[in-house]
């Protein structure tokens, strides 16, 4: 995916904490995307705390974090139960999506249709349903937060390719 494409659905086959619906239906919200795996000491460490963070800052109205599970590796110790179990222990806020996995295929569904390349992984759809960001690996703090006000700062302002028009008071 480019930035300013349109980010296909996610493809979970449950959700835990939450369904937040198809993504089309999040139109008018900057969701922020955390994709990780349990076993992956980058998640555990810097990529979900950060999430949780996020999850307790951003006005809902505005903006929505989710979780997506998206197992490559170590299949048989990452299944729904120990799940379940990580995301209760660790107090998760958000809803966090079960990648859907075809067998034989080293990566889930929506990891592959959203070319990310490992976990953790973070992914910023803006208000219209179009890519704003993603990277691999952690992200700093700073730099996110700048991402995300920027994205924020824009509600209610129509935009087109050349200038945003600010409202009328």
């Amino acid at each position: 995916m480019r930035v300013g494409e349109r980010v296909p659905d996610w493809d979970v086959t449950r959700w835990l904490g939450g369904d937040p619906g198809a993504l089309p239906g999040l139109r008018g919200k900057v969701v922020v995307v955390h994709a990780f795996q349990m076993l992956c000491p980058g998640c555990i460490y810097r990529g979900l705390p950060q999430a949780m963070r996020l999850a307790k800052e951003l006005d809902p109205e505005d903006a929505l974090v989710v979780g997506l599970h998206t197992v490559f590796e170590h299949h048989e110790a990452m299944g729904e139960r120990s799940l379940e179990a990580f995301l209760s222990e660790l107090r998760v806020p958000f809803p966090v999506g079960v990648d859907a996995h075809d067998e034989g295929m080293a990566r889930p569904r929506t990891m592959r249709a959203w070319d990310l390349r490992g976990t953790p992984s973070t992914v910023i759809v803006d208000r219209d349903g179009r890519l704003a960001h993603q990277s691999f690996g952690p992200e700093d703090d700073l730099e996110l937060g700048l991402r995300l006000g920027a994205l924020l700062g824009r509600a209610g302002a129509p935009c087109d390719a050349d200038a945003c028009e600010a409202p009328v008071p």
